[in-house]
């Protein structure tokens, strides 16, 4: 499937990926605004936590956002689809051939974790 993505699917994928990395940045941002805002740590825990989130943060949008081409497009979808970055009706909107290939290697993920995969977020 990496390439052949289908054409139709990665004009999609390229609308939809700004609106996608828009959302995961307004979501950390708001994380980093309640993280500040905790008076029940010192500055000192609150800068650390900041870090720490910041790193994870950064991990999450490379594995969604960086690289994007044919060849990975599939990953860059099923990270942005364990984000919870796209809706199920933007997703929905990709061809069922796409669709089935994200929700298997989302399965692939959370079986190789354990069981456990990053949050789905449906809006």
């Amino acid at each position: 499937m990496s390439r052949d993505f289908p054409e139709r699917d990665w004009r999609l994928l390229r609308e939809l990926k700004p609106i996608a990395l828009d959302r995961l940045c307004q979501r950390t941002l708001g994380e980093v605004q309640a993280l500040c805002a905790d008076a029940g740590k010192t500055n000192h825990q609150r800068y650390l936590a900041l870090w720490d989130m910041i790193r994870e943060r950064d991990d999450e949008l490379a594995g969604a956002f960086d690289d994007l081409r044919r060849s990975t497009a599939v990953w860059r979808l099923t990270a942005m689809r364990q984000l919870g970055v796209l809706t199920d009706d933007e997703f929905g909107r990709f061809s069922e051939e796409v669709r089935d290939s994200v929700l298997t290697a989302i399965e692939i993920l959370g079986a190789a974790r354990g069981g456990r995969s990053k949050r789905s977020k449906k809006e």
